[in-house]
């Protein structure tokens, strides 16, 4: 035994020898003997400090990844919601465009459908009724010209499309009655025309077509509808796209999100009396609640946020595979360190809780520093993102994500320290002392 004296003579901080004597694990209880093993994990992580840092590394960088992705899906969920949220309350009623199967010819919609769907008698759950027609415009200052997007509608349109002035004002409803040729631009046809200075915009004399019209407005960029201009319908009518009163769409705002399904089943009801059908797959109009459309791209985007969670988590997966790996290593060098602490008393259970101890406090602490990072890097993308692309949404950490992934880092440490563990622990005494 003197030989193997000699090798262990250098690494007494390992084999838990100080000041020339055995510590063994007090008999006193369960609590001392955890604490001697969690002194003896503690001491053997510090010892190997690169060892242990190159191993923690996978566990910090799956952390970080799946707090970074998931708190940007979390934040563009977020975004979406408030974006969209004002418009969950409205219907959109189009006319088919074509056939129906099994019916006759689409008729467009017209301006006795938009008086018959605002009679609160038959229509009790609609709450407003918007039209609007549509199409596409040369606009023309000067030298310059663009074409943008069309839209004639009311005094309403900014109510139920969810926008907002940047400057001068809107129409009103006497500009509508007297169909006056005044428009109010999106933020592409201000940057086209005007460089991008809405203030000088306003009051300009434009060209619409053949027809001059004074901007009185612009409206704030909105990422959707910014190629497009928006006039009074009966000047649209009139001067621009035709039609008389025929709709190419009808916005109906219920008078609560609870009163959607509601209001959809009246509108359907009014104008299928009004055109004669009689079987729903004869209808030659369609009418879509956005309130559905937002619960499907938000119950989308939330699957896409775990979809991209569950592929960083793979890097977490891959840290717990090198946790497990260099905790075999370990094992393996240190063999002869548990075939003496064996031989003087230490039981199976010390064993195996101080290789425990390790892994878990090699990923718990891997975790802490990965939660650290993520968040930090999830304020740094938002800040650059931000910076880089208008109104991006912030991303948003919440504290359950980080409570699940600390969770998941200590789980890790304790599944991938398990077998070398317990490996450790079946050691026999002579066998351990035997291994060179």
């Amino acid at each position: 035994m003197s030989s193997g004296g000699t090798k262990l003579a250098g690494r007494p901080r390992d084999l838990g020898l100080r000041g020339g004597h055995w510590h063994l694990p007090h008999p006193a209880g369960t609590g001392t003997r955890l604490l001697e093993a969690a002194r003896m994990a503690l001491r053997a992580l510090r010892v190997n400090r690169l060892r242990s840092a190159l191993t923690g590394l996978g566990i910090i960088i799956g952390i970080a990844a799946v707090i970074v992705l998931v708190a940007l899906g979390n934040g563009l969920r977020t975004g979406f919601t408030e974006s969209f949220g004002s418009l969950a309350n409205e219907i959109t009623v189009r006319p088919t465009t074509g056939a129906v199967p099994g019916g006759g010819i689409a008729r467009p919609l017209r301006r006795a459908d938009l008086a018959a769907l605002t009679d609160p008698v038959r229509a009790p759950s609609v709450a407003a009724v918007t039209p609007l027609v549509t199409g596409t415009a040369p606009i023309r200052l000067g030298g310059r010209a663009y074409r943008s997007d069309l839209v004639g509608s009311t005094e309403a349109y900014l109510d139920v499309s969810a926008r907002s002035l940047r400057s001068g004002s809107f129409f009103a409803a006497d500009d509508v009655r007297a169909a006056n040729k005044v428009v109010v631009l999106g933020a592409t046809p201000v940057r086209e025309m005007f460089g991008g200075d809405a203030n000088a915009a306003l009051h300009q004399q434009i060209r619409i077509g053949r027809t001059p019209f004074t901007v009185i407005g612009t409206l704030v960029e909105d990422g959707q509808h910014d190629d497009s201009v928006v006039v009074p319908l009966a000047t649209a009518q009139a001067y621009l796209v035709g039609g008389n009163d025929e709709l190419d769409q009808i916005i109906v705002t219920a008078v609560g999100i609870d009163a959607v399904a509601s209001a959809s089943d009246e509108v359907s009801r009014i104008l299928s009396d009004r055109h004669n059908i009689r079987e729903p797959a004869k209808r030659d109009f369609e009418v879509t609640a956005l309130r559905t459309l937002i619960e499907e791209s938000t119950q989308f985007l939330g699957y896409l946020t775990w979809f991209v969670g569950a592929v960083a988590a793979i890097s977490l997966v891959v840290g717990g595979i090198g946790v497990a790996n260099i905790m075999l290593v370990a094992v393996t060098e240190r063999t002869r360190e548990i075939g003496i602490r064996k031989a003087l008393g230490a039981t199976r259970r010390a064993v195996l809780s101080q290789f425990l101890i390790e892994a878990t406090v090699l990923t718990g602490l891997g975790g802490v520093i990965g939660i650290g990072l993520g968040i930090g890097l999830s304020v740094a993308a938002g800040a650059a993102l931000g910076h880089a692309i208008p109104n991006f949404p912030r991303p948003e950490v919440f504290t359950g994500s980080v409570l699940i992934a600390f969770l998941v880092s200590v789980l890790i440490g304790l599944v991938a320290g398990c077998y070398p563990a317990v490996r450790a622990a079946r050691l026999q005494p002579i066998a351990a002392l035997r291994y060179e």
